[in-house]
């Protein structure tokens, strides 16, 4: 794609002025043009965001699942290890590379089975709904994970303003598709599918614990960290919670999901965090949480649905995990 002079950009690309304003009225009221001197030194443009306020997450929300009083993984370090194939395979590539995507403008398209379908700003997604701080575990199907506090919305209230219809049983989403910016989508090696797709079952997204995250640590999302609308299932491993969202369709019937298209021997639609059940490759009885090393290899027993048990044990009643996982 060539980079348009300002000639030669299109009325239909431009931002109309009133969102452009609304945009900054929203932004400046949930404070993310302040203390800038927050942020951390030394880190580029792709790992630094602007300070968010949200209600934050406390011991009392414990019993919700919202809140563990686990250490919390080093902000660089949830910055710079990541999977996000879109900018590469080695874990360091998203934050080496993500500088180069566009995140503002951002608008999400709204299909399916929902009364209040269309293509939405995402500051009119986010307007009348409180952003809330969540403290939760990470399980990558890999085997390590992190405690990342999140910022963002519950789906459950976007879901409510969408307002499903009575045939909606599944919720789909898309990630953004943009080659140019995004090297990953153009590799010759790349084995995926593009866009990544994911999807969720209706109750699972109705679950209180299930976010759209707009940021961690108090500060906008990384761009390598699924700038600027993430899903986080924080029961469910890391791949389900599909990153720089610009697409939710509901639907009848289950969606095909990448990496169960890619490898469905290794990666369920479900993806439960089980200690249960290994993956074909290696076991998931242990993890390895970041920060590491050699010789300090912090490893730890893997939780049953990571720890959220109480809170989602309900939604697989009666189900074989093992068939379905």
């Amino acid at each position: 794609m060539l980079i348009k002079r300002p000639a030669d950009i299109p009325a239909s690309e431009i931002t109309p002025e009133h969102i452009y304003l609304r945009r900054r009225e929203l932004m400046a009221g949930a404070g993310l043009f302040a203390a800038g001197a927050l942020l951390p030194t030394g880190l580029g443009a792709s790992e630094a965001g602007s300070p968010l306020e949200a209600r934050p997450a406390t011991p009392a929300l414990a019993a919700k699942g919202f809140y563990t009083d686990e250490k919390k993984t080093p902000f660089e370090d949830v910055a710079r290890y990541n999977n996000f194939y879109e900018f590469g395979t080695d874990k360091g590539d998203p934050a080496k590379y993500a500088d180069a995507l566009t995140v503002d403008p951002w608008s999400v398209a709204v299909e399916g089975e929902v009364a209040r379908p269309g293509t939405y700003p995402l500051e009119d997604l986010l307007t009348g709904i409180d952003l809330e701080e969540r403290i939760y575990r990470l399980r990558c199907v890999e085997a390590w994970s992190m405690v990342i506090p999140w910022i963002g919305i519950p789906l459950h209230k976007l879901l409510a303003k969408l307002e499903p219809t009575s045939k909606a049983k599944y919720v789909e989403f898309t990630t953004l598709y943009r080659p140019e910016e995004m090297r990953g989508q153009r590799s010759r090696f790349s084995t995926i599918d593009w866009p990544y797709m994911e999807g969720l079952r209706m109750d699972e997204a109705m679950n209180p614990l299930t976010l759209m995250a707009t940021g961690l640590y108090g500060r906008e999302l990384p761009k390598q960290n699924g700038a600027p609308f993430r899903l986080v299932v924080p029961w469910k491993y890391g791949f389900k919670s599909i990153k720089s969202i610009v697409k939710i369709r509901l639907t009848e019937k289950q969606p095909r999901t990448t990496w169960q298209e890619l490898a469905p021997q290794e990666y369920g639609f479900y993806a439960n965090v089980n200690p249960n059940v290994d993956h074909p490759r290696w076991s998931q009885k242990y993890e390895r949480r970041l920060p590491n090393s050699l010789f300090d290899p912090n490893r730890i027993k893997t939780r049953m649905f990571n720890g959220y048990e109480e809170q989602v044990a309900h939604l697989y009643k009666g189900m074989n995990l093992r068939r379905y996982y």
